[in-house]
């Protein structure tokens, strides 16, 4: 048993490159059972699935394969493949990422929370919703991590003020330590640095303040821990939770928006109905929807809903506590001092970067893109156009005096961003993960892959399409909980694509809950950063995360089925077969034409 257990250990330290090296063989027969050409890509496509889903390989190394194996295979000359890595909506990613770093180097994102959290109030129902509402907001700017990273010890910080320092995990000690040996055992990081500042965000020497709680209000002790334990694990749930749906408001919000985005234009080059204005009016009210009905459950579910807070008697202690949660948030938001130009600076181009992108092209109206010549505008041009500003608008306020008097002193200003600080925040890795799945789109599209998928798929043919977005959403937000969601994304929509030719639907009513969908991975640890983040605290059990977020993902895709079938019909047209869907669907599938989708009609 001693030998068997040590060959184990062996071959579990040595698990990736046991993935690596036998995949490919495992797989090989692939490449004999299709015609030839199909076989080898679709071979490739498995392999990086594979190593996506392992992890044999980076995220972002596995998505450069496709520019070794495709020429090599004879699948596409390498200057059809490296061109994918720097499509326009790369740099429509890269300009979210460039305006996030410079709302972080100025601190605007905290002087913006902080100040939502003055104005919720901070009883517990109240605060999870105001960490909510705030951590999506971010999220809608800047990457899901960096959003929990940012709100996680503001939360922390609030609740031991609010409840003493007398953390409600005392009772969970083993338990915590169990928490600290699945992270370690699962590879997951630690609370990154941002989250360090808890030891000093609340006292002046590094030492907390205590509550004192006099003796006669300690008979319901007990109950009164679990309550505090309960509002504790809501806090620390709700961040990563609402961080992953506030990203799938906006295209920029999370990878999985663009690469529907890309895929879109590499199936269908005609395609212009997904842009930034049009994605904004159908996801945000989703976006809303779903925040709501979650901080109901997650309020009820750990207590925040309970009517202590509204009893007629407050106890002394939770007034006091209160106050005191009060006054550190105001506290820390007078830290800040009063907003510098620097910040006023960035949150205008900040505004600007917003109303530009929604406006070029609202489908509703015209947009400003039209002054221009048709097709020439993107959102990457809008996108860039912001960013660049920021590389050369002083962090200063300019001053005539300053050319005027020789003799003051010559300083360079510094602008409201360096192209160091961006060269050191900006997560590029998620750029070439963007640039792999698109690769991998267009080697779908020339090698006849995503014809012999379509002839695949025949069987589910007669599959009502309102049970196929169900279906679809339901197996996505299921896969996405064991793997990175923009791999998820990445394999997925070109099958997607070719079930809504098959099913004589309107592309974009399968491919968008797939895309929204893989976003919705609420029940491990392992289902995104923020998760991992928020578990790696060590006061959170799997089964909090398996509790709360199992209802979590059914809300999610009842919400999202509901959507598709209300007022998503409206602004992407989903109730007709479209002209450059009909284009695709004679160019590669030879399917008979049919311009109305007779079931979303009666719909």
């Amino acid at each position: 048993m001693a030998a068997l257990a040590a060959l184990a250990k062996k071959v579990w330290s040595a698990r990736r490159l046991l993935v690596l090296l036998l995949a490919p063989l495992a797989l090989l027969p692939v490449v004999f059972a299709l015609p030839p050409k199909e076989g080898r890509c679709l071979f490739i496509i498995l392999l990086m699935a594979v190593y996506w889903c392992t992890e044999a390989l980076p995220l972002s190394v596995t998505a450069l394969l496709p520019i070794v194996l495709f020429p090599f295979m004879g699948i596409l000359p390498s200057h059809k493949v490296c061109p994918q890595y720097f499509l326009d909506t790369n740099f429509l990613f890269l300009s979210g990422l460039i305006m996030a770093c410079a709302i972080e180097e100025w601190n605007l994102h905290r002087r913006i929370a902080l100040k939502v959290l003055m104005l919720v109030g901070v009883q517990p129902a109240r605060l999870i919703l105001g960490m909510m509402v705030t951590t999506s907001f971010m999220s809608m700017w800047l990457s899901n991590t960096a959003s929990t990273a940012m709100m996680l010890p503001i939360a922390s910080a609030i609740l031991k003020s609010l409840f003493g320092q007398k953390e409600p995990r005392k009772d969970l000690s083993r338990e915590s330590e169990e928490n600290r040996g699945t992270v370690r055992g699962n590879g997951l990081h630690t609370v990154p640095a941002e989250t360090q500042f808890l030891a000093s965000t609340h006292t002046e020497g590094g030492h907390p303040e205590e509550v004192e709680v006099p003796l006669d209000l300690l008979a319901d002790s007990k109950k009164e821990e679990e309550y505090h334990r309960n509002i504790w694990k809501g806090f620390l749930i709700s961040i990563p939770y609402s961080a992953s749906i506030g990203g799938t408001a906006t295209l920029t919000g999370t990878a999985p928006n663009l690469i529907l985005l890309g895929q879109l234009k590499s199936f269908f080059p005609q395609c212009d109905v997904v842009n930034f204005g049009s994605w904004f009016i159908f996801a945000f009210p989703l976006m809303l929807l779903f925040l709501l009905v979650g901080w109901l459950w997650i309020s009820f579910l750990y207590g925040g809903l309970s009517f202590r807070g509204w009893r007629k008697k407050k106890s002394e202690i939770g007034a006091d506590a209160e106050d005191k949660a009060r006054v550190l948030i105001r506290e820390e938001f007078q830290n800040l001092g009063p907003i510098s130009f620097a910040e006023r600076a960035v949150f205008i181009l900040f505004c600007t970067f917003a109303v530009l992108l929604f406006s070029r092209d609202p489908k509703f109206i015209p947009g400003w893109a039209s002054l221009f010549n048709p097709g020439f505008i993107s959102d990457a041009v809008t996108g860039m156009t912001i960013v660049i500003i920021l590389f050369f608008f002083p962090s200063q306020r300019p001053s005539l005096k300053w050319w005027l008097d020789f003799k003051a002193p010559n300083v360079e200003t510094k602008p409201l961003l360096t192209w160091q600080k961006a060269q050191e925040t900006v997560p590029w890795n998620i750029i070439l993960l963007l640039g792999g799945g698109f690769a991998m789109a267009k080697g779908c599209e020339e090698s006849g892959l995503s014809v012999w998928i379509g002839g695949q798929l025949h069987p589910l043919e007669n599959v009502p399409p309102v049970l196929a977005v169900l279906l679809i959403t339901i197996v996505i937000a299921f896969f996405t909980e064991f793997a990175s969601n923009t791999a998820t994304i990445i394999i997925f929509l070109p099958v997607l694509a070719e079930l809504a030719i098959r099913l004589r639907v309107h592309p974009l009513y399968l491919m968008i809950p797939g895309t929204v969908g893989c976003s919705y991975a609420f029940m491990l640890p392992v289902s995104t950063p923020p998760n991992s983040i928020a578990f790696a605290s060590g006061d959170l059990l799997v089964k909090d995360m398996v509790r709360t977020g199992l209802l979590m993902n059914v809300m999610g895709v009842l919400l999202l089925s509901v959507a598709m079938n209300t007022w998503a019909q409206s602004i992407f047209q989903l109730g007709t077969f479209p002209d450059w869907a009909n284009i695709h669907s004679a160019n590669v599938t030879a399917l008979p034409l049919t311009l109305t989708n007779d079931t979303l009609h009666n719909l």
